[in-house]
């Protein structure tokens, strides 16, 4: 026999548990995840409610639960718009809720009907539902793995088709509803298809708040936090991973190396937070400086390299110098005066089949050639490997 009692229950279960899983995420500050846990919170008082009313609800109760039913639908696609880096809500939408908890007190109150309720509560909540599937799919990184958000996407669609289902059979009179979920075939279908589709939303919810959290992690163990390179590890990977598909294509690449001058008397004169602030305007002036698709790495300390991929020995020497002007050209406040940075680079190009070690090895002989001539300058190592040429030689020497 049908008991609406025990699918408010289990709703209710369900609800709370998502609320509590959610709830422990809270530090992970994730976009949208207050509205998702205030949206389980809602459901559940809804349920509640709904519960204790058993079968015959109030006038009051259908408007108080219809509305938290709304509202949390409502905060589910602001949460996911958020999730995403989106505005949460639109004026038409806000627009839209308004009226809708309008009608539901005018056909609960004034002019009772089921079925005009049914219509504009379906249609509200399946444009919800959709606009979470389409958000989900068409946002999704597409560096990232897609099961979660493919996952989402489905449940969310499926559940837009089941509202609005449920209100074309209320529209056209399929179906006739004279009380609150009365225990007809399609409320029967339609709740069980709500008690799966409402808990598999709150998992995908999760998935991706899990997803999001394994991209920080990434990011962490391959970004250095101080200058936003890429760590040592991480860059030699990319590098192999380049080599690889040089040798694959017949392209070419070039590799340089970077070594801020003189580091080691920035931090004995001005400490070593001036130290960091020094790093981290390095990098600032080099990522914004380098091409898209070049990478960026720190090596250790303050030695740096830049992969230029599709690029010859002489264009990456022009491009490495055009950096090393810009960074000469800029200042550094410090807690005594300015400060002006320079480096020393050294430069070469992979050669067809040899191991990435050794074209790392000759970059770094022409940087301590740079060195060695004076700093503030960019070297490029030569075809034959044992000897630089310094395409910087009238450049100023630092003081």
């Amino acid at each position: 026999m049908f008991s609406s009692v025990t699918l408010y229950v289990v709703g209710i279960m369900s609800g709370a548990i998502s609320a509590v899983v959610f709830g422990s995420l809270v530090r992970s500050r994730i976009p949208g995840l207050f509205r998702w846990i205030s949206a389980n919170v809602l459901i559940v008082a809804a349920l509640v409610a709904l519960a204790f009313s058993d079968s015959s609800p109030t006038p009051l109760t259908v408007v108080f639960a219809s509305s938290l039913f709304a509202g949390a639908a409502f905060l589910v696609l602001q949460g996911c718009r958020l999730f995403f880096g989106l505005r949460p809500s639109r004026l038409h939408e806000v627009v839209a809720f308004v009226l809708l908890v309008a009608g539901i007190v005018h056909w609960s109150f004034f002019s009772p009907n089921a079925d005009a309720r049914i219509v504009v509560m379906s249609g509200f909540l399946a444009y919800v539902r959709l606009m979470v599937a389409w958000t989900t799919y068409t946002k999704r990184p597409l560096h990232r793995p897609g099961y979660s958000y493919q996952f989402v996407a489905i449940v969310a669609a499926v559940g837009g088709f089941v509202h609005i289902a449920r209100g074309l059979a209320a529209g056209l009179g399929w179906e006739h509803h004279t009380r609150f979920l009365e225990p007809t075939p399609m409320t029967i279908a339609f709740l069980a298809l709500g008690i799966v589709t409402l808990p598999c939303l709150s998992i995908g919810a999760l998935m991706l708040a899990y997803d999001r959290m394994a991209e920080r992690m990434e990011r962490l163990a391959a970004i250095d936090e101080l200058t936003g390179a890429l760590v040592r590890r991480e860059f030699m990977a990319q590098a192999e991973l380049q080599l690889e598909r040089t040798n694959r294509t017949k392209s070419r690449f070039a590799v340089a190396i970077l070594d801020i001058d003189h580091f080691k008397a920035v931090n004995d004169a001005h400490g070593h937070a001036a130290g960091d602030r020094a790093l981290a305007h390095f990098s600032s002036i080099v990522s914004q400086g380098i091409r898209r698709g070049d990478i960026f790495g720190r090596l250790g300390g303050e030695e740096f390299a830049i992969l230029f991929p599709e690029t010859t020995r002489a264009d990456a020497l022009t491009l490495v110098n055009s950096l090393r002007l810009h960074l000469a050209a800029s200042t550094l406040s410090v807690l005594h005066g300015e400060l002006t940075c320079t480096f020393s680079a050294g430069v070469d190009e992979y050669q067809a089949n040899e191991m990435l070690a050794n074209l790392m090895a000759r970059a770094d002989a022409a940087l301590y050639s740079a060195k060695a001539m004076g700093r503030n300058r960019v070297v490029s190592a030569v075809s034959t490997g044992d000897e630089t040429a310094d395409v910087t030689k009238d450049s100023p020497k630092p003081t």
